[in-house]
């Protein structure tokens, strides 16, 4: 099942060592065949599709800090667990944010002159809609998303590319990269006397990765439940209630209800929340009361340094004392 490599190909990729030479890719064990071949065609562009690794899982775990499924890493080769193994909206998310991130890093190398193969964007150039000029660097979005989806998800295409699983991975691959898309932004500097702006230049650039992951994580909040139905010749992803609308090309999909993580399954990868920290006074999920699952929580004193009385001396350099407080923190049992 080439859905099960995600986890291997994140965990090799994110704390893989350099990636220089073709062999290093055939150690690559989480990659498919096909992606060990792209590896070895395009060596200078892998340390980018790395880095969007060890981005991915950042800010899954930033997103789901505090939820009961946290986006923890295991120490096996399915590195955030079998659950990405199943049809999930967790699974979804995980491949939204790993089609994305490949995307933003293999962009962010271009921009920064690091590939051969691409630069800026010399598409962007001429007269603005608004009297500026376009200059300067614009993100090469385009080779970055093309990379990302000849990459990522050659894993789905080809023998059981038309499986109800497939075509959620691709789905939620494609609405990963279109987070990026959808928010590129125009950035702008002035040049004139005195900083007057009397000629304005201005070139596209990527939204930051933290705005990606918080529209994708809402897109996880209000995924559809879908099914696989046949629509003429195609086989294609409707949702499971009828009543609901069709979704979007940007919104996430799943096809399996998801666990309540609250125990352990060591078989699952599900840590359970036993140990969790939670907020006594939250009646959202990272309250006590759902966070532990009706387990209840113990609560410790514990001593707490801050940077406190903090000043600022010429020239350049704060300093600050360190004051201790206690505080209290609450565990789920």
């Amino acid at each position: 099942d080439l859905s099960r490599l995600l986890g291997r190909y994140l965990a090799k990729l994110s704390s893989s060592g350099s990636i220089s030479e073709e062999e290093a890719c055939e150690r690559l064990r989480g990659l498919a065949q096909r992606q060990v071949q792209i590896c070895k065609r395009n060596l200078e562009v892998m340390e980018a599709v790395r880095g969007g690794a060890r981005l991915a899982i950042h800010e899954c775990q930033h997103q789901f800090r505090n939820r009961r499924w946290n986006c923890s890493t295991l120490e096996t080769q399915h590195i955030l667990g079998r659950v990405v193994t199943q049809g999930t909206r967790e699974a979804a998310f995980v491949y939204a944010i790993s089609s994305a991130s490949v995307a933003f890093e293999v962009t962010r190398a271009c921009s920064s002159g690091d590939l051969q193969k691409c630069g800026c964007d010399r598409n962007v150039h001429g007269p603005g809609p608004d009297g500026f000029q376009w200059s300067g660097c614009s993100d090469n979005i385009a080779y970055g998303v093309a990379f990302s989806a000849s990459f990522v998800d050659v894993r789905e295409r080809g023998k059981g590319s038309s499986s109800s699983r497939a075509l959620m991975n691709l789905h939620n691959n494609e609405a990963g990269r279109k987070a990026i898309l959808n928010n590129m932004r125009v950035e702008c500097k002035c040049h004139g006397v005195s900083g007057s702006c009397e000629v304005k230049t201005c070139w596209k650039a990527m939204p930051q990765f933290r705005k990606v992951g918080n529209i994708l994580k809402e897109k996880f909040d209000g995924a559809t439940e879908v099914e696989q139905r046949k629509v003429g010749t195609s086989r294609v992803l409707m949702p499971r209630n009828p009543q609901f609308k069709p979704h979007t090309d940007e919104d996430l999909v799943y096809l399996d209800p998801s666990p309540d993580f609250c125990d352990r399954d060591a078989r699952s990868g599900v840590l359970g929340t036993a140990g969790r920290l939670c907020n006594r006074t939250s009646k959202a999920i990272d309250g006590c009361e759902l966070m532990c699952c009706g387990r209840g929580f113990r609560t410790e004193q514990v001593e707490v340094v801050d940077r406190c009385s903090c000043r600022f001396h010429w020239c350049c350099y704060v300093r600050c004392k360190q004051c201790r407080r206690t505080a209290e923190t609450h565990a789920c049992r």
